[in-house]
């Protein structure tokens, strides 16, 4: 199935997860200064595991950069 990952077509597995996804990706999950929002609303990190993507989802990965 077709999702938007940070504004890019990605092919995914059917019934993916959040968790899953972010495992594919190789990406750290830290507790602070992470987020994942799905059409525009934000996750909370304790359902990653059980939320499951559909198609045509819009999933934006965040990591926020401090700075000065």
């Amino acid at each position: 199935m077709r999702i938007y990952l940070n504004g890019e077509e990605l092919e995914v597995p059917e019934g993916i997860t959040i968790s899953e996804l972010i495992k594919s990706l190789n990406i750290q999950v830290r507790e602070v200064g992470f987020a994942v929002a799905v059409n525009e609303e934000v996750v909370p990190k304790s359902k990653y595991e059980s939320y499951k993507l559909s198609e045509g989802d819009k999933v934006e990965i965040v990591h926020l950069v401090g700075g000065g």
